[in-house]
């Protein structure tokens, strides 16, 4: 017999053996005859090449090649109890890999939860991409990631998205801009200023330019820049003014000023986007059960809209 093909269960007979001493109390212990002990003894010695064990006057004795191959067992067996315990964390969500792919403006939200949630489950590997709105889908459409994060999901038959948090968007301004001095805003105040939006595809943008097709407003001027900080950056110097999510810009302080726009209230939602045509990881379940349970405490309850029972519940 190649000792590759020796089974787990003459290790063990043989294990009990040499822990024993006794080719009757393993029989009772493991619940085999005596007679299929010893001849599970003597079919590993075949296998080996060796004895393995030596009987004299009633006495068991252990051969060096014995000995040898029970220091091999209690490694192997080892080895394999550490990897039933890697399993029992792997399923219970404590260990493995959750991919999260994100839109830009995600990057102002998600560590809020990822923080907490890696400090509870520190061997969970937290890989992030983050991107422009095209870049994410990408990545969704190639499967990717086991979690991605939009506030514009994909309208696709293997996409299920659930909403967790609203996302109202705000008009804002350098702080010395004429229009600070202004009361009751409204929206066609603002179209002969300049303008600063992200890309085409954008969501924010898109919303923002469905609200102007609506009321057929056309803006005067505009610049694209690929990041809401380089947005706020150039709106804080006096470059022009902009539309950015509510979680993007600071609670208090900096170069510029909310505008109150009392015709208009624009906002979305962010989802947390999955494939349903593709494995879910234990890890990402739960770091979506985790987000689920403590959303309100490191998001703020006021923004909080949680729909995230739809996707920990799906088998995948």
């Amino acid at each position: 017999m190649d000792l590759r093909h020796i089974s787990f269960r003459l290790l063990e007979v043989f294990m009990s053996v040499v822990k024993t001493g006794s080719i009757s109390e393993t029989a009772r212990n493991l619940h085999l005859t005596q007679p299929t002990v010893s001849l599970q003894i003597k079919r590993l010695q075949e296998a080996v090449g060796e004895p393995l064990v030596l009987m004299h006057q009633q006495k068991l004795t252990v051969t060096e090649a014995g000995v040898e191959l029970f220091k091999t067992c209690q490694q192997v067996f080892g080895k394999f109890d550490d990897y039933k315990d890697f399993l029992a964390e792997l399923k219970g969500g404590e260990r493995g890999r959750c991919k999260i792919a994100m839109v830009n403006t995600a990057q102002y939200i998600l560590p809020k939860l990822l923080g907490p949630y890696s400090n509870r489950h520190p061997h969970v590997e937290l890989p992030l991409e983050i991107g422009n709105r095209a870049e994410v889908l990408a990545r969704f459409e190639r499967g990717e990631d086991d979690i991605y994060v939009f506030s514009h999901p994909p309208s696709l038959e293997h996409a299920k998205a659930a909403r967790f948090l609203h996302n109202p968007l705000e008009f804002i301004v350098p702080r010395d801009h004429p229009l600070t001095k202004e009361q009751n805003i409204k929206l066609e105040q603002l179209t002969p200023y300049r303008f600063l939006l992200r890309e085409p595809g954008s969501a924010t943008r898109m919303l923002f330019e469905s609200e102007l097709q609506s009321r057929g407003l056309v803006l005067s001027d505009s610049v694209q820049m690929r990041s809401n900080e380089a947005i706020r950056v150039a709106v804080s110097s006096g470059m022009g003014i902009a539309v950015l999510s509510r979680h993007v810009l600071p609670n208090e302080g900096g170069e510029f000023k909310v505008l109150s726009v009392v015709d208009t209230n624009l906002a979305s939602h962010w989802y947390f986007v999955i494939r349903t045509d593709r494995h879910l990881s234990h890890a990402a379940r739960s770091f979506l059960q985790f987000a689920e349970k403590h959303l309100e405490l490191y998001l703020g309850a006021q923004w909080v809209r949680n729909e995230l029972s739809q996707l920990s519940s799906i088998e995948i």
